[in-house]
C-alpha cells in the first residue's frame, strides 16, 4: 500500500470512529505529505484576514473566511467563494486556528456536494502551551511546516 493510501485510509478510519460528516480528518503531517503527493488537492484556509496577516498562513493555502472579524459574523458567501476557487472533486483539506472552524466549513461542502472534504486536526496554531500561546506545542505552525507571515 502506497504512503498516500495509507494516510487517506488513517483518516477515513478517523471519521468513521467520531462519525464525521466529511471524508476524514488529517494530522498536520499527514495533510502536508498529501498535498506534496496529490497534485489537485487544495489546503483551504478558513481563518479570519486579519489572522492571515498577523499570525501567517501556510504559503500553499487558498484563504475563504469562514467567519470575519471583528464579531466572527459568518461568511454568507462562503460555498460561492470556494467554488470559484476549488473543484467539488478536489481533496480539500479545511484549516483553521484550531480545527473547530475548519470542522465547521468541511461538513458544510460535503453538504453541498464536495466529496472529498477533510478536516485539518490541531488547525494552524494548535493547542496553548504551559505559558499560554499557541503555536509551540502542535499545529501546523508548532509541526514545522512551511508558512509565511504578513
Amino acid at each position: 500500500m502506497s504512503q498516500q493510501n495509507e494516510l487517506l485510509q488513517r483518516a477515513h478510519a478517523r471519521a468513521e470512529a467520531q462519525n464525521l460528516p466529511y471524508s476524514g480528518a488529517l494530522t498536520p503531517d499527514e495533510a502536508h505529505a498529501l498535498l506534496s503527493s496529490l497534485p489537485n488537492a487544495r489546503l483551504i484556509d478558513v481563518r479570519t484576514q486579519a489572522e492571515w496577516q498577523f499570525v501567517g498562513a501556510p504559503e500553499q493555502a487558498i484563504k475563504v473566511e469562514w467567519k470575519s472579524w471583528p464579531g466572527m459574523v459568518p461568511n454568507p458567501h462562503f460555498l460561492e467563494q470556494l467554488k470559484h476557487q476549488t473543484d467539488a472533486e478536489q481533496p480539500l483539506f479545511f484549516l483553521c486556528r484550531t480545527g473547530a472552524r475548519s470542522h465547521e466549513a468541511a461538513a458544510l461542502a460535503a453538504a453541498n456536494g464536495y466529496s472529498e472534504c477533510y478536516n485539518v486536526l490541531e488547525g494552524f496554531e494548535g493547542d496553548r502551551d504551559a505559558a499560554g500561546h499557541r503555536g509551540q506545542t502542535n499545529g501546523w505552525k508548532g509541526r514545522g511546516l512551511p508558512w509565511s507571515q504578513g
